[in-house]
């Protein structure tokens, strides 16, 4: 179901359109929000969304039935728990109202001439959820096991957390069903894209963070350990913090990056004891390090929307903070 939302300017509402603002034409998208009752053919023939739409969704190349309501959303996310339709439908619409304020919402990482040679590149691109002007950002990277991305659960409810809190976040749609190392080299492009247009967007070029649930932990984590460099990025430097969610990813490096990790008890894909000994790993290196291993939830909880761990993002946010440089949060 859609609920249509107008602007009221100069005293007259408007639903889209074109409209006057003393002497300035602006276009604007309609605010026409979702609810858990919306269809996936809502969402993706949403104006919002015109010309990138099916990145929203987890898998590329796939036929959708369009008349599923967010409600199911759930059932498209096999390695996934405790998908909540309301949180779902509150990033959307968080995006839909920066659309109808006239931000772009969407940015494409590849150029067209790097996307015309290797055409799987169109299904990468970055959903920036404004904070401040001029504050530190954070990039997520959505897990679901290399075959697809779980935005719509563990991307966009961590942005709109994040942009809540003043900071920048942007949601990385990466390659699905391409393996590890390329979603990876996808993450080193949009940190380097972040940080070279650090002033265009608006963000602070330094304190930025890297967030991952499961496969997107491992990319996260990646990048922390060894650098954008080493997957094909700029000479960027490495992120103050990396924020993991449930993964079994055991590698790490000599000089990592301050570290927050978020574990189910019930995990039987990435089990706390793996990741406890990553955790004790780092903390021998003198890593300052976070860990909460949360009762009674399983793996691929996202904002644990409902469980014993709800709230964990805020957590990963101040841990965060302390992370940044002495300035940065100004």
């Amino acid at each position: 179901m859609l609920a249509l939302c107008v602007y009221v300017v100069d005293g007259r509402p408007q639903a889209g359109g074109s409209f006057t603002a003393g002497n300035t034409v602006m276009s604007a998208t309609p605010r026409i929000h979702l609810d858990a009752r919306s269809t996936l053919r809502d969402l993706l023939r949403h104006p919002a969304f015109a010309g990138f739409a099916p990145l929203i969704l987890p898998w590329d190349d796939r036929a959708y039935d369009e008349q599923m309501p967010l409600t199911r959303i759930g059932s498209l996310l096999p390695y996934h728990t405790h998908v909540d339709p309301e949180t779902v439908a509150a990033g959307l619409n968080r995006m839909i109202d920066d659309a109808a304020s006239g931000r772009t919402v969407f940015y494409r990482f590849y150029s067209d001439a790097r996307t015309r040679q290797e055409p799987a590149k169109r299904n990468t691109g970055l959903f920036f959820f404004r904070g401040r002007p001029g504050a530190p950002f954070a990039v997520i990277a959505p897990g679901g096991g290399f075959s697809y991305v779980a935005s719509i659960h563990e991307g966009f409810p961590y942005a709109v957390a994040i942009s809540g809190r003043g900071y920048n976040a942007f949601v990385l749609r990466y390659q699905a069903g391409q393996g590890g190392t390329v979603a990876t080299q996808d993450l080193a492009a949009a940190v380097s894209y972040v940080l070279g247009n650090a002033a265009t967007l608006g963000v602070s070029p330094t304190g930025y963070s890297l967030w991952g649930s499961s496969a997107g932990a491992r990319m996260a984590a990646a990048i922390g350990s060894y650098g954008a460099a080493k997957y094909g990025g700029g000479n960027a430097p490495k992120p103050s913090a990396v924020v993991m969610a449930y993964t079994a990813h055991a590698d790490y490096s000599s000089a990592e990056p301050s570290t927050f990790v978020v574990v189910g008890e019930q995990d039987g894909i990435a089990p706390p004891a793996v990741m406890e000994k990553r955790v004790e790993a780092l903390r021998r290196a003198g890593t300052a390090v976070e860990y909460h291993e949360y009762k009674g939830v399983g793996h691929g909880f996202g904002p644990g929307v409902g469980t014993s761990a709800e709230g964990w993002v805020f957590d990963a946010i101040r841990f965060w903070e302390k992370s940044m440089p002495p300035g940065s949060r100004e």
